[in-house]
This record gives structure tokens, sequence and C-alpha cells, in this order.
């Protein structure tokens, strides 16, 4: 390599705005996936010798929906994306809290349907704080590594990007989930909360897999009908 062609300036990663309705749909999905996982994860579930929650097969949803968003519209967006989801989370939660104290029909029917409510949302609010907390560090990583790998690789190698980004992402967020949300679904010993942990994290991962090539052809299909992707003015 000449030092003429050493001195070439890198071509900076392609980004869109998101003055476009795409950004707010996948926002608004990711949103709601978040908010139906917290209230499934205060169910723990066995299957056979695995053990999880009810809203397992929910949240790797989420990770996709922010492998997307990060590839397409780059990190400072991503960043907006994961602290809107965090925040309508919070408003949820808050609404559970309101909902259970408001005060119901003293009769047996009145006094079984609050029960029900307190059994079924009750433990939400700790719920969605470990899933908060692991939301918001998981994503964070998974969105800063892949854009930070195409910052190197431009629009070449995009399953590796969003492999090594989901590995990351999904231990982070597993580990940190799991720490705080173990005690509420019943998990008491470390041999069960190890096989939570470590299933969690193999399941999750293992769909953004096997979901990679929906996530390519999803990605592409925005970029395609994104009028600003790859404009000078847009930015990670």
């Amino acid at each position: 390599m000449t030092t003429a062609q050493s001195s070439v300036p890198k071509a900076a990663p392609k980004f869109a705005s998101i003055g476009s309705p795409y950004f707010g749909i996948m926002l608004a999905v990711m949103a709601v996936v978040l908010i139906l996982s917290n209230i499934g994860a205060s169910k723990g579930v066995v299957l056979g010798p695995i053990v999880t929650d009810g809203g397992f097969f929910l949240f790797p949803l989420a990770y996709i929906l922010g492998d997307v968003i990060s590839e397409v519209y780059g990190f400072k967006v991503a960043r907006k994306a994961i602290i809107t989801t965090f925040a309508l989370s919070v408003f949820a939660a808050v609404c559970y809290w309101v909902i259970i104290a408001l005060p119901g029909f003293d009769d047996d029917f009145g006094t079984a349907k609050q029960a029900a409510l307190e059994g079924a949302i009750g433990p939400v609010p700790q719920i969605v704080l470990a899933s908060l907390l692991a939301f918001f560090a998981g994503q964070t990583i998974n969105s800063w590594i892949l854009v930070r790998m195409k910052a190197r690789t431009g629009e070449k190698s995009l399953w590796a990007r969003i492999m090594s980004s989901s590995v990351a992402g999904e231990f982070v967020d597993t580990l940190i989930f799991c720490s705080i949300a173990a005690s509420v679904i019943g998990i008491s010993d470390f041999g069960t909360f190890a096989n939570y942990v470590l299933v969690g994290f193999l399941y999750k991962t293992l769909v953004e897999f096997l979901f990679v090539p929906v996530t390519t052809l999803a990605i592409g299909w925005v970029k395609k009908r994104e009028p600003s992707y790859g404009a000078p003015t847009q930015a990670a």
C-alpha cells in the first residue's frame, strides 16, 4: 500500500434520520414487547430441566428491533429508543401500582379480583427494575458494539456485527436481570440460579443467531425505504 493510498480517509458509516414513520413503529413495538415481557417474567416457568420465565419468548424481539435501529439509525438514535422504552416501562409499573392501590369492591368477587391482580402484577415493579437495568445496560452495549463495528466495516459483514454485539449484550442483560429477578419468581438456590442465567443467555443468543437472516432482511428492507439513509449529514 502506497503512502497516498494509506492517507485516504475511511468513508463514514451510513445512517438515516428519524423523520420517516419506520422508526416510530419500531420504537412502539419495542416498548410493548418490553412491557409485556416484564409482566410475563413475574411467572417462573419449568420446561423439563430448563428454568426460565413467562417472558422468554418475547424478549429476544426487543433485541432484534434494537439491532435494526442501531444499524439503520446509529447509536445516538438507538440510545433515544432505549431511554424512551425505559421511561414507558417505568410508567407502566406506576400504573400497576395505582391499579392495585385503588379501593375495590369488598364482596367475594372484588376480593378475589384484588388478590388475582396483586398476584399477577404485584411483583412486576421488582421485575421492571431488573428488566430496566438489564435492558438499559445490555441494549447500550449491543448498540455500541454494532455501531463501532460498522464504523470499521461499513456495509459489509452485517451478520458478524449482529452476532458479536448480541453475545455481549445478551450476557450482560441476562446476568443483571436474573440477579435481581430470581427471588421474585421463586429461585432461592445457586444451582437453580445458575440454570436460570445459563439457559436465559443461551436461549436469547440462540434466538438472535437463528433470526440473523430475518434481521438482515428487515435491515435491508428499512434501508431501502429510508430516503435519508446514507445522507452525509447523518451521524452515529
